[in-house]
């Protein structure tokens, strides 16, 4: 990958994650805090997944594949809890 894409990526995912993580913390309501959550969590893969390539460490695809999985199931229970009051 070229060095420039490669800053240029990392900066803009890093301005991705300061704007959703303010978002997390000055939304009014639960589901835009449930949003900006799961599109923080998108942006730490992203990131997970530029460093793995940069380093050449297969080791944080890895990561990025399960936190992916985790955030989906956390995503699906907040909604659901959310929505009716309840897990399950």
């Amino acid at each position: 990958m070229h060095e420039t894409v490669f800053y240029v990526a990392v900066l803009w995912l890093a301005v991705l994650g300061v704007a959703c993580g303010a978002k997390v913390l000055l939304a009014r309501s639960a589901g835009s805090r449930i949003l900006a959550l799961d599109t923080l969590v998108v942006v730490l893969i992203g990131l997970l997944v530029l460093w793995s390539n940069a380093e050449g460490v297969p080791f944080f695809m890895d990561a990025a594949l399960m936190l992916a999985v985790l955030a989906f199931i956390g995503t699906l229970a907040a909604a659901h809890f959310h929505s009716d009051g309840r897990l399950f």
